[in-house]
């Protein structure tokens, strides 16, 4: 019922805690909140994604993904990128996990960030009309939705 976790908590102090085998999926979101894994579960997840659909985009095997995630191992480079790129983030935003980055991957619905990436793309001048039509939508439907509550 109960697992032993021997984890750091100081530069030379290690802590071995007794953690209730319900409690341990819990304690390890929380305790890899900034690491790759968790990044790679949270950014795969958004997609609706299962490890196996994740590992056929990447080209590893499902087990494969499931140790990046969950047992601090560290892809290759090029696996990495592969990761990255599957997931519509940045190298970058999974070892680091930059607030720039972060609000990249915010967005989940990818049919959203394929239009944002080309709206990126285009010149200043388009680029400017078009936010300033998005802005102009968003402030109606926020008004429209104050007065029908």
């Amino acid at each position: 019922m109960f697992r032993m976790l021997f984890t750091s908590c100081g530069k030379n102090f290690y802590l071995l805690l007794p953690i209730c085998y319900f409690c341990v999926d819990n304690f390890s979101d929380m305790s890899q909140k900034n690491k790759l894994g968790s990044r790679i579960i949270e950014l795969r997840k958004a997609k609706n994604w299962s490890q196996s659909q994740l590992a056929d985009k990447v080209g590893v095997s499902y087990a494969q993904i499931g140790r990046y995630e969950t047992k601090d191992s560290q892809p290759p480079a090029a696996v990495l990128k592969k990761i990255a790129d599957a997931l519509d983030t940045t190298v970058d935003f999974l070892i680091n996990g930059n607030t720039e980055d972060k609000a990249k991957a915010s967005l989940v619905d990818a049919e959203v960030i394929r239009y944002f990436k080309e709206v990126d793309t285009l010149p200043q001048e388009d680029k400017s009309a078009l936010l300033r039509v998005i802005a102009g939508f968003i402030r109606d439907v926020k008004t429209k939705q104050a007065y029908a509550s």
